[in-house]
């Protein structure tokens, strides 16, 4: 009996450290079970963006096919129209604007720089066309734009791109011959008459009305106040012949202006000037000014911006806005014109 009985408790014995054995796992692990339970799992990091890569502009077949030795600083750069248009675009004109009148812009940009080819530039040898608004046409890289657009920079980009694609080697003809293709910020309403500013005349730039929205162009009326001493030293740098003496009231008189508001001519200390001579010694927006004199301090009131000959771009960008396309842009803006190819 009693061996059976020590058979029975070792047996029970064996199955309690059996039982030890498994569990004991389990009772060290589950406190930190619990633990993990409740402990949230690390969110994954989102991936990086990736850079957009742009793919560079490809000029279309027509503008591909014109060569340009650009003049940019002291730097002489070799590219096709197509990609100095763009750069053109970029500069002188927002890139905010209606597309439409951006493909004006570009119109008008590659009939400008066509004209140069044809008539000869201002560089001799050396390069068809320059950067300096001056003398040419503005131009900025992609680099810069991108810069100064901030965050709308690649929607613009693409709006500019565009307008040079959408217009490739579309040029405004007059008698099937590039015309002097001039063009500025904002008018008084009128455009000038080419003969106003410069010493020629020509068929294709005439006075036209412009649908200007002075109250959204920044600027657009200005005021520009001189002392007497000020005006004077100004106006004698380019006219020593001048008499200036007596009171500053007496030292402007006779103004005639033409159509356009524009002050054509007026005479200054009794030498007559053209009124753009007196906006580019005074550093005005435009010639369409008037004038007071009060205690001695000269101010002029300026409407618009630039010579005011050809396109008006924010006319264009009005008549855009309203439904017109570039081709009836153009076609208002420059006297008996038709748009085309260069044959």
């Amino acid at each position: 009996m009693r061996s059976r009985s020590n058979i029975r408790q070792s047996a029970a014995v064996s199955a309690v450290l059996l039982a030890a054995l498994f569990l004991l796992p389990l009772a060290v692990i589950a406190p930190f079970r619990s633990a993990l339970a409740g402990k949230k799992a690390a969110p994954d990091k989102p991936p990086e963006p990736k850079p957009e890569v742009r793919l560079p502009f490809e000029s279309g077949a027509l503008d591909g096919d014109v060569p340009l030795r650009v003049l940019d600083g002291g730097e002489v750069r070799e590219m096709d129209l197509g990609t100095y248009l763009v750069g053109v675009v970029r500069a002188e004109m927002p890139a905010s604007f209606e597309l439409e009148a951006l493909k004006a812009q570009a119109c008008a940009a590659r009939t400008y720089t066509l004209y140069k080819l044809s008539n000869g530039g201002n560089h001799g040898d050396t390069a068809n066309i320059c950067t300096d608004s001056t003398c040419c046409q503005a131009y900025i890289s992609e680099e810069q734009a991108f810069s100064n657009w901030g965050g709308d920079a690649a929607a613009y980009e693409q709006k500019v791109e565009r307008a040079v694609s959408e217009t490739d080697g579309q040029a405004i003809l007059y008698d099937n011959t590039p015309v002097l293709a001039v063009f500025h910020s904002s008018s008084s309403g009128l455009t000038r008459a080419a003969g106003e500013v410069w010493l020629n005349d020509l068929p294709y730039l005439q006075p036209v009305q412009s649908p200007e929205p002075g109250d959204t162009i920044p600027n657009y009326h200005s005021r520009v106040d001189f002392t007497a001493e000020e005006f004077r030293t100004k106006f004698l740098e380019a006219h020593p012949e001048a008499d200036l003496s007596g009171p500053a009231g007496s030292w402007l008189s006779d103004p005639v202006s033409d159509e356009a508001g524009s002050v054509r001519t007026l005479r200054v200390g009794g030498v007559e000037v053209k009124g753009t001579q007196l906006r580019s010694i005074l550093g005005l927006r435009s010639a369409c000014f008037t004038w007071e004199v009060q205690n001695g301090t000269v101010s002029f009131f300026v409407t618009g911006y630039g010579h005011g000959v050809g396109l008006s771009q924010y006319g264009a960008n009005q008549m855009a806005a309203g439904g017109a396309d570039f081709r009836e842009i153009l076609t208002h803006y420059y006297t008996g014109v038709t748009i085309g190819p260069v044959k």
